[in-house]
This record gives C-alpha cells, structure tokens and sequence, in this order.
C-alpha cells in the first residue's frame, strides 16, 4: 500500500468506526471494495478483476463447508450477499463509468460477470445443505487452498500459465514472464485453513457470511497480517471496543510509527541493503557485514511497520488485532526470537502443524526425544520458509533456523544444571543475557542470507566474504 492509500483507509477506518449502526456491513462493503482497489497490476487486465473476484468467491464457498445450521438462516446472510455481489457488479461497471483514477475500465462483460456470480450463488446455496458430502469438501477445499498457494509461490508454473495465456490472446507468450500477484492470498489461505481444520474438530464459532467475509478480508490485516483467529476477531465485531482518549492516542502512534518505519527507516536501509547485484561488488568484509545488517533492520522495520498500520486501523474501527512484534532482536536465544517475530504466524504453525506432529512422533516409542524434537523443528521452519516461496534459497533459510532451534534446545538441556555460580548474580545474568542476545541477532542476520538473495550461490559467496574467505 502507499501513503495515499493508508491516509485514505485510515479516514474511513475513522468514520466507520464511528456509525452507531450498519457497522458490520459497512465495514465488509469497504473491506470488498479494497480487495479490488489495492489488487496490483497484472499482465493481463482481466486478472486485475477476476483474482479479487476469485478472493470473494473462495472466501464465500469456505463459509458454505465450515457454517453450522443456525448460521445459514437466509434473513441473516441475504444482506452480505447483497452487499458481495453489489460491490462486484460495481467494479464490473467501471467499463463504463470509466473511473481509471480509482479502478482499471477494462473489465469483463457486464452480463458474463452477472451469470458468473449468479452460478456461484446456486453453489454456495448447494453447499450448505448439503451436509452429508461436507467432510469430504473440507479436506478437498483444503488440499485446494494448498495447491494454490504452491501455484502463486513456484514462478515456473505461474510464468507457463501467463506464457499459455499470452498465446491463447494471439501475444508475445515472453510478455508473461513474471509472477502472479494475488493480492493478500498468503494470509488468506492460512485464515481459511484455520477455520475449515477447527471446524473439522468443532472448535469453530457459528458466524454468519458477512462476519466470516469480514474476519477473512477485514482490510487493515488483509495484505500483511496479522493472521488473527476467527473466534476472537468476531467478539469485536459484535462489540466494537470504546475509545477512550489513550485509545485515540494509540491508534495515532501506532499508524504514525508504522509509516515512520515502513516509508522512513525501511526505504532508506533499503539503498544500503545487501543484494543479488551488490554481492560481487562488495570487496571488504565490513562493507558486507554493513550492508547485511542494513537488511537485517530494514526487513524488520518494513514488516513490523506495516503491522504497526494495520493494528492502528484496526484500533480506529474498534478492533484490537494481535501483536506481531516484541523487540525480536534483543531477545537471547532462538526461541524467544521466534516468540517474538511474526508471532501469529508462529503461533498458526505451531498450532496446526508443530503440535499435531509432536504427538503423532510421540505416540511411536521407539522415536528418541532428540529425533523427534529435530524433525519437528526442521520440518516446521521449512514450511515456514516454503510460505514465503517455493524456492531452494527459503529451504535452506528454513533449514537454518530449524537447526538453530534444536541446537538450543539441545544446549539447554545441557547446561541447564550445569550453570556456574557466577552465572545465577545480577552481573552475570546481564552478561549471559548481552551475549545471548549478541549471538542471536548475528545468527539471524546470517539466515537472512539465504532469504535475501535469490540463489544458494550468490549467498555462499557472501558468507566467504563476511569472514575475508573471498
């Protein structure tokens, strides 16, 4: 998003939080509208309206599998449908009111956009009476999600679906060679899996369409997170938290420092930020290391600031959004740093993939307590890596940080009782604590290595030339 976009979601954000009724729609019109508006360009121009349509529409049909009988009552949910297929038709007739300086006129037929939705409500209104098939259409839906997501992150698929495309139009397939941008898809995917794996196990809420629309593409987290957690978010879209002075203050000072951060600290470090062209340039040691720790804190100052905007907007609309971010860098070991960075991110893994995967290892006695600690750590901050995309590079950033949690792990159990007396005095605590976090910090800036730069190679030779090997 850009200053502009933010300065206008934040005047919005302020009024809506402010209506003494319709919040819960207004609030899912404006979230809709979003999703177009800050979709980014794509080759093909169509895509600009279908990906969003393709938001809404996923979004919807997940409702359909996870709602329970008392949510699908037709007097509830016939205004959010309303208000979905409004917004859509709405942007459709861009083609002919021609507002460019707000969304792309280049749109599909107005009557071909009408049937399409028409056919998908038919679908939706399907799905939620059919009970019997629901548990097939959860794992499906979920293997389908996965899917996706692996399509959007490999650049191979993305580029011979583009190139495919580019034929079928009678184009020069060479003008597709670029990546897909769905907008806000990574979080998408995790905050529909979240819902259809807790109702597979009957944690999950009943919600009506237009609550489920608006915890999924609620407009302040939907490009960046946080990944909230249904149950929670929808507490505070019934009942919107009161703002106080101190809450008017917050929400100003978290938005203020979020584009501090973001269009401030994170642009400049992004000058001095180490990369695939800089590398072979770089002859001293300490000019790698400066230009590795710019990136280090401009990562950091970008991400955190955007969550910064995000829990501000949030704030503004009466909705308290989880934090992502407590000092990451000043924490002593690995696993607090973890605890501290992209937290709900974190959190979602460990939840749905980190524990269930413990107590399956657990269950089988011959497994040591090591072996499974190993593989459980590895195989989570893979994955972890894998979100970001699907490449060797984030494997091994993945692979990096996995290995670093089980080292400490281990360690501690190790010197767990084992500490010297010196070590238990204030004095010593606070030389433990500086060291820990000194080593952290260098171990994570390292990882960013093998995020940063798009090959295992160019990130090999800059660690030869962070210790003069090169």
């Amino acid at each position: 998003m850009t200053i502009l976009q933010i300065a206008i979601l934040a005047i919005v954000a302020l009024v809506l939080g402010r209506l003494p009724k319709g919040r819960q729609l207004t609030l899912l019109a404006v979230s809709a509208f979003a999703v177009f508006w800050l979709q980014p360009t794509e080759p093909f121009v169509s895509l600009v309206f279908w990906l969003p349509v393709a938001t809404l529409v996923i979004t919807t049909l997940a409702w359909a599998l996870t709602s329970v009988p008392e949510a699908r009552d037709w007097k509830q949910n016939w205004p959010a449908i309303a208000i979905l297929v409004g917004v859509v038709l709405l942007m459709d007739l861009n083609r002919y009111l021609n507002l460019t300086q707000v969304y792309i006129s280049t749109t599909p037929s107005f009557t071909f956009t009408l049937v399409s939705l028409i056919v998908i409500a038919v679908a939706t209104f399907l799905l939620t009476f059919w009970q019997g098939t629901h548990r097939i259409l959860r794992v499906i839906a979920f293997i389908v999600i996965i899917l996706i997501f692996i399509f959007l992150k490999l650049p191979q698929l993305a580029n011979f679906a583009l190139n495919y495309l580019s034929t079928v139009h009678g184009q020069n397939p060479n003008t597709a060679d670029v990546a897909l941008s769905w907008l806000g898809f990574s979080y998408l995917a995790f905050r529909l899996m979240h819902t259809i794996r807790d109702r597979q196990s009957g944690r999950l809420p009943a919600v009506t369409l237009g609550e489920y629309v608006n915890y999924v593409i609620f407009f302040p987290a939907f490009t960046a997170g946080p990944i909230d957690r249904l149950e929670r978010f929808v507490k505070e879209l019934r009942t919107p938290l009161p703002m106080g002075n101190e809450d008017w203050i917050d929400a100003g000072t978290r938005l203020f420092v979020g584009l501090f951060k973001k269009f401030v600290l994170a642009d400049l470090l992004a000058v001095i930020s180490i990369s695939d062209v800089l590398v072979p340039q770089v002859k001293g040691a300490g000019w790698m290391w400066l230009f590795l720790y710019a990136y280090s804190f401009r990562i950091y100052f970008d991400f955190s600031g955007y969550t910064d905007v995000a829990i501000g907007l949030g704030r503004l609309l009466g909705i308290r959004l989880p934090e992502n971010f407590a000092a990451p860098y000043l924490k002593p070991n690995l696993t607090q740093f973890w605890n501290s960075w992209h937290m709900t991110l974190t959190q979602w893994f460990r939840a749905y993939f980190f524990n269930p995967l413990t107590r399956v290892l657990r269950s089988r006695k011959k497994l040591s307590v090591w072996i499974i600690i190993f593989s459980t750590q590895i195989s989570t901050m893979v994955l972890i890596g894998l979100w970001h995309g699907v490449a060797l590079n984030y494997v091994l950033w993945g692979a990096w940080h996995g290995l670093g949690l089980f080292i400490h792990n281990r360690w501690n159990e190790l010197i767990r009782n084992r500490l010297p007396a010196w070590t238990q005095s204030s004095r010593g605590q606070i030389a433990v604590n500086a060291l820990g976090v000194f080593v952290t910090f260098n171990y994570v800036t390292l990882g960013w290595l093998f995020f940063n730069l798009s090959t295992p190679a160019i990130a090999w030779q800059a660690l030869l030339k962070l210790f003069g090997l090169a």
